[in-house]
């Protein structure tokens, strides 16, 4: 598999958006990353999993599967070769990340937090322009106005 491959079967997850983080390509759902492209120059992709099931992968396929170096790795963050891992592997592994993602972001209200932070601007920016035309019609300035048409008007 290819970083084109990769990247086509993560878009092609229900939702799922390409964004970049740190100069490196990254996958989301709900606004939080599921998968990155982080270490393609060394042949990998990188999952976003748990760590009960990065133990499972790499258990059935360590030649496919790698736990990343460091804190991250211990958190459940996995390498796939993508030269090993056939489009099957490869779907079914960013299929996981992906599905893990949208479980968390559930149980944390993320999708609806995101749509609640949309709406309370939307309303936010209403108010700001009403507010705005309103200072406009202040009683000084609606007194001005009638002074300055009855000036003209004479």
């Amino acid at each position: 598999m290819t970083p084109n491959d990769f990247r086509c079967i993560a878009l092609s997850l229900e939702g799922a958006e390409e964004g970049s983080h740190m100069g490196a390509v990254d996958f989301r759902v709900g606004g939080r990353i599921f998968a990155t492209l982080a270490s393609v120059d060394q042949g990998y992709g990188n999952l976003m999993l748990d760590p009960a099931q990065q133990a499972m992968f790499v258990e059935e396929m360590p030649d496919v599967f790698l736990p990343i170096h460091g804190g991250w790795g211990r958190m459940g963050a996995t390498h796939i070769s993508l030269a090993k891992a056939s489009e099957d592997v490869l779907t079914g592994a960013l299929q996981a990340a992906w599905r893990l993602r949208v479980e968390k972001n559930a149980k944390t209200n993320r999708g609806a937090k995101k749509s609640v932070a949309k709406a309370k601007a939307a309303v936010k920016s209403k108010a700001t322009a009403k507010s705005k035309s309103d200072s406009d019609r202040t009683p000084a300035k609606e007194a001005s106005k009638s002074s300055t048409r009855r000036r003209t008007s004479r």
